[in-house]
């Protein structure tokens, strides 16, 4: 049976006790595939395409990765920090090139790659209605790189749009970090924190990828779980 790579940022990444009830979205995944199914989680907190490669976790990978796998690329919440040269990418330009170095990570191998756009912020307005978001570009830029380079995409930026719409400013806080004073050991102060997740988030989000790969088709849906196809 195959496995799942996974390579992105702290929506995506495993967490323990330090930053709990923090749960990225490939923690959970295991709850959408079928039993057979591996998942090795390389996304980290904090990580650009372009951090990543930089502190080897992509060679990693490469290492591990064989044919039949799969390389989930999720990334775009860092790269678009322009006040650190460390991690920010141009969309069009450096963004793309680093998506294809993933993607060809994957084909060298003989694994599938499956691009994913960067998830949406909870960013609720005043009327209730989302804003227009931060991740437009990178959006853009990474269904561009799937179709120049003929990859599968599973557009998880629209797809939490509309979860997020369809359940509401007040329910959607439950999905993320928003922590009440007192209650965690780990954020004994609260939090109010609409980027990274919580489990009914990580799970909301993980069940958009699996109809993503139901709608994909072919090999990508045969990792459901039979309920799911």
């Amino acid at each position: 049976m195959a496995t799942i790579y996974w390579a992105g940022d702290s929506t995506v990444q495993y967490n323990g006790i330090m930053t709990y009830p923090q749960t990225g979205i490939g923690q959970v995944f295991h709850l959408f595939v079928k039993p057979g199914v591996k998942i090795e989680n390389h996304a980290k907190n904090g990580r650009s395409t372009k951090s990543f490669i930089d502190e080897s976790r992509l060679p990693a990978i490469y290492d591990q990765i064989s044919e039949g796998d799969f390389l989930f690329i999720q990334f775009g919440h860092n790269d678009e920090k322009k006040q650190d040269p460390d991690r920010y990418t141009e969309p069009f330009s450096e963004y793309m090139v680093n998506l294809e170095k993933f993607v060809n990570v994957a084909r060298n191998k003989k694994a599938l790659p499956v691009l994913i756009t960067p998830l949406e912020r909870r960013c609720f307005m005043e009327n209730g209605h989302l804003d227009k978001g931060e991740h437009g570009d990178y959006v853009e830029a990474m269904k561009r790189t799937a179709e120049n380079l003929d990859v599968a995409l599973i557009d998880l930026y629209s797809m939490s749009r509309r979860e997020m719409e369809k359940a509401g400013e007040e329910a959607t806080k439950k999905w993320y970090m928003h922590l009440p004073e007192g209650k965690y050991p780990y954020h004994p102060e609260g939090l109010t924190d609409n980027t990274h997740l919580q489990y009914a988030g990580a799970v909301v989000y993980g069940g958009c990828i699996a109809r993503g790969l139901k709608e994909l088709g072919g090999v990508y849906r045969e990792l459901l779980l039979d309920e799911l196809m």
